[in-house]
């Protein structure tokens, strides 16, 4: 029987490989974390839940032709998915100024963009993730022109198929984080997760976060939040996955 190994242990969760397997064993972790990891607690059942959530948005993304990593989901905190080359890149689109968009350019958090914007940071915890442009990834070496181009292309595709996906259950999708990863033929694949650690999302009828802020701000407790966006998925979805 072949033992697996640690391959990884970050701040959501943990990747497991067996010897010459193309595929890992990812576990979500009960943790929460913020600002680079300067806030952290154990949150029991968070982990359950992004698991669960992003399981059935990627196999939702499957049905619109949009491929990631994940293969399947193994049990309520474990997902089984193809291992990729990942870009160290987070992609972020935004369709309403929040966060540190609104900080940066002094925009009114809750203020509709007049059309998506698609921005890019440098994954790497020592320089707390900077925000880059297209001249910094290529200097980098961290892809190459026309990559960059298929990642914008597919970072907005993505984001017409989740609005979609979320106004179905009445929840407004403000912005996400999405990362990629790249198989052993040079394809591009969705990567990572997509859960409201990952999103922000408001309920359409009342503004509420549905997402990390509720943690990031001290707002209260997210696992009825997380919980919250995980059943309107399932309800929605469940005869379609």
């Amino acid at each position: 029987m072949e033992t697996e190994v640690l391959l990884y242990e970050g701040k959501a969760k943990k990747l497991f490989k067996k010897p010459d397997s193309k595929e890992l064993r990812v576990e979500y972790l009960d943790q929460a974390t913020a600002l680079n990891g300067q806030k952290k607690d154990a949150i029991q059942g968070k982990g359950a839940l992004n698991n669960q959530i992003t399981s059935i948005l990627f196999q939702l993304l499957a049905q619109e032709g949009i491929q990631s990593h994940f293969i399947k989901i193994i049990s309520k905190h474990e997902q089984l998915i193809e291992m990729v080359d990942m870009i160290p890149l987070e992609v972020v689109v935004r369709n309403v100024a929040a966060g540190s968009f609104s900080k940066r350019l002094g925009i009114e958090e809750g203020t509709t963009l007049p059309q998506p914007i698609v921005e890019f940071y440098y994954k790497d915890d020592a320089l707390d993730d900077p925000f880059i442009n297209d001249d910094h990834i290529a200097y980098l070496g961290l892809a190459t022109e026309a990559e960059r181009q298929q990642l914008r292309t597919l970072a907005l595709t993505v984001n017409r198929a989740l609005q979609h996906i979320f106004a179905q259950i009445d929840i407004r999708l403000i912005d996400f984080k999405i990362e990629i990863g790249k198989t052993a033929q040079g394809h591009l694949l969705l990567a990572d997760e997509i859960s409201p650690d990952t999103c922000r999302l408001w309920d359409m009828a009342t503004n509420n976060h549905l997402d990390k802020d509720i943690y990031r701000r001290d707002l209260g407790d997210i696992l009825p939040v997380y919980q919250e966006v995980y059943n309107r998925l399932e309800k929605e979805f469940s005869s379609c996955i």
